[in-house]
């Protein structure tokens, strides 16, 4: 007989050798005193500052989002008690839906459990209701949107990423008469870069394609009323359906799309993903909503997040250490090796407390590992500093590459004014 135990354990063996297992660090957030945290486990050593969440404005922590929830827990009590369909269609659900399509200045919104299930299910549900569909996919696109792809049996082409004349060569190459759907980011998590929307949009209309736009990472965070980068650039009303997430700017969880009512009701009918799954806990609906509302009309945090931000990339620039990109919030930290990454990160942690996962294959492709570092507008300037500065002595410890030279480095340069194994390799 088949050994089932014996074949998972080697299949864990050999995630394990090729470095791509993961392991989870048991922290508990501690109210009102973001980014700090409680570490638990074995060997933990206490309160850790939190270096990687998504939640990028603290939101998950302000009070008028922790209030709204307590006042929904008092109302509704704690679940939902069934799928939108079967007496799950909780008054916060629409209350929310109705506030979301606000913010896009679209006809209709439509919420999910989680953003993962918002792009799964909504691509599958369209790509898969169109008859000939086909689909366009940037290459990095998060695996939400593949899986969603992959589950409507649509045809599919992946186009380089951020390449929109290799998008224009895929699609004057396919039939005009079939339906179409570009699919891409605004912001991509890992490489921290903005998609050409502009030239995107351009290719897509000239051909007849629909768009959908993942703002999983600028929700909140870009554009005026926090409705996401393509409204930061006019572009908004031009993109056919956004998708978002209710668990990183806005601090929650949950996701949804939002775009004309036909389409999101189309998503509403036909979507397995909905129709066959519990709803959003009526708190979580409410806390979102008033973390929408509250961002709706303050600035202050999108500029607080924009200066953290610019200040750590500035310092790690002065210190030559690599960053992916410095085009949006987040700070890429590119190691280049797993076993270094991890080593970096386990350093950061035991001997600073500070908490930064390290992102290794295959989140990310091999050689190109990194700390996916977030500061935060709860991070103070002198917690900024001391991150720097801690990263910069982790590095000059495992003799990783730089960028630029130190001071220190500067003088132990030879006459021919260089030190080759502190250069990156190309591509790095």
């Amino acid at each position: 007989m088949f050994n089932y135990i014996e074949f998972f354990s080697q299949e864990i063996e050999k995630l394990k050798e090729s470095g791509g297992y993961r392991t989870f660090l048991d922290v508990e957030r501690i109210a009102g005193s973001f980014p700090q945290a409680q570490q638990h486990g074995p060997g933990a050593g206490g309160r850790i500052r939190v270096w990687c969440s998504n939640d990028y404005l603290g939101m998950g922590q302000h009070p008028l989002v922790l209030e709204a929830m307590h006042k929904a827990v008092d109302e509704s009590g704690a679940g939902s008690g069934g799928s939108r369909n079967i007496s799950g269609n909780n008054h916060y659900h629409v209350l929310l839906e109705q506030e979301l399509a606000d913010l896009h200045g679209t006809e209709a919104a439509l919420i999910f459990p989680s953003g993962y299930s918002a792009n799964d299910a909504a691509l599958t549900a369209l790509a898969g209701r169109l008859p000939g569909c086909v689909v366009f996919s940037d290459e990095l696109n998060h695996a939400s949107m593949i899986a969603g792809i992959r589950h409507s049996g649509a045809a599919k082409h992946v186009f380089r990423h951020n390449d929109p004349d290799h998008l224009e060569e895929l699609l004057a190459g396919t039939d005009p008469a079939l339906p179409k759907i570009v699919a891409l980011e605004s912001i991509y998590s890992m490489e921290s870069d903005r998609a050409p929307l502009a030239q995107f949009l351009e290719v897509s209309e000239r051909y007849g394609a629909l768009t959908y736009l993942d703002e999983v990472h600028a929700v909140g965070m870009y554009g005026p009323r926090g409705a996401g980068l393509a409204a930061d650039l006019g572009l908004a009303d031009r993109f056919d359906i956004i998708q978002g997430t209710l668990a990183k700017a806005f601090g929650v969880a949950g996701g949804y799309v939002a775009g004309p009512a036909v389409v999101i009701d189309a998503v509403r009918s036909f979507a397995s993903a909905f129709i066959f799954t519990t709803s959003l806990p009526p708190a979580v609906a409410a806390g979102a909503l008033a973390a929408i509302r509250h961002l709706k009309h303050s600035d202050r945090e999108r500029a607080q997040l924009r200066t953290k931000s610019r200040l750590l990339h500035e310092l790690l620039q002065e210190r030559g250490i690599p960053v992916v990109s410095d085009a949006a919030h987040i700070v890429p930290v590119l190691v280049g090796d797993a076993d270094a990454c991890r080593q970096v990160a386990g350093e950061l942690l035991d001997q600073h407390r500070l908490y930064v996962q390290p992102i290794n294959s295959p989140s990310v492709p091999v050689g190109t590992e990194r700390l996916r570092v977030t500061p935060t507008p709860q991070h103070t300037d002198a917690e900024i500093v001391a991150f720097a500065q801690a990263l910069d002595a982790i590095w000059t410890r495992h003799g990783l590459p730089r960028l630029c030279l130190t001071p220190a480095e500067a003088e132990g340069l030879d006459e021919a004014g260089a030190i080759a194994e502190t250069t990156p390799t190309p591509g790095a």
